[in-house]
């Protein structure tokens, strides 16, 4: 490594992290008042109300804030795998109207969207649920999916499940040795796309679960109109952790399958 891409390298490291860095002295002042650039008096005060019983909340709204977004992963990939192989791969009449109508929830205000979920999940008995919940967050999460995976079946050749198919594999064969192998990359990024999105959901959760199904966002939420600064700074230090490691964890994997693919 050169010593230009070392500098590019931690100049991106810098840039990433720079922003974290207000989150992490507010996490361990006690004051700090404008216009000091840095905590008149430091404590770890936050972080014993978190490791304390006071922050049991905390860790049930960490538990299920990573159930809602695996849950939602899952679901949304099941899917989506189907769905976008058929748009990648096939042609047929309506296909641009279903790529529009998968356009409709990003495109309409999540508050729209959930104030009508709401009504109809009451009337179904799916209003402060899980299940309720889950399909909520599906229905932010589920078009990313199915797009990315659109994408990763537009360049996807169905002549090696064929030629395998001739040899004697089984479906099931097929589906484990060839097909997922070649779309694996794409289903980390999708999965990473409808985790991510699952996880900061907020507006659609409260109004779905009610209040009644607690996760980080909503904790966060609270914290930051409470005013007390230093505990909303740990707890979105503990928000953003589980994401990045996430995110760090996929990069590796999708490197290390580059890396693979190279040799």
């Amino acid at each position: 490594m050169n010593k230009r891409s070392f500098l590019l390298g931690l100049s991106i490291i810098a840039a990433v992290l720079l922003p974290f860095l207000p989150l992490l002295l507010w996490s361990v002042s006690n004051q700090w008042f404008y216009p000091a650039l840095l905590p008149q008096q430091f404590g770890l005060r936050s972080w014993q109300y978190i490791l304390s019983t006071a922050g049991q909340q905390i860790t049930e709204g960490l538990v299920q804030s990573t159930s809602l977004a695996l849950v939602t992963t899952c679901c949304s990939l099941t899917v989506a795998l189907p769905a976008a192989r058929a748009l990648g791969l096939y042609c047929f009449p309506g296909k641009k109207a279903i790529g529009l109508f998968l356009l409709l929830p990003i495109i309409v205000p999540p508050l729209c969207v959930s104030m009508g979920y709401h009504l109809w999940f009451i009337r179904l008995g799916l209003a402060e649920t899980f299940a309720g919940v889950v399909m909520a967050h599906l229905t932010f999460c589920l078009p990313y999916t199915i797009f990315v995976l659109w994408g990763v079946f537009t360049d996807y050749d169905p002549d090696f499940e064929h030629q395998a198919r001739s040899l004697g594999a089984s479906p099931i064969q097929v589906l484990v040795n060839v097909t997922l192998p070649m779309i694996l990359p794409g289903i980390c990024i999708a999965a990473l796309f409808s985790f991510l999105l699952s996880w900061s959901q907020y507006l659609s959760t409260l109004i779905i679960g009610g209040g009644r199904l607690l996760t980080l966002p909503i904790l966060l939420f609270a914290l930051m109109d409470s005013g007390d600064r230093p505990v909303a700074a740990a707890v979105s230090l503990v928000f953003v952790l589980p994401a990045l490691f996430a995110l760090l964890v996929n990069a590796h994997f999708l490197g290390r399958q580059g890396m693979t693919g190279v040799r």
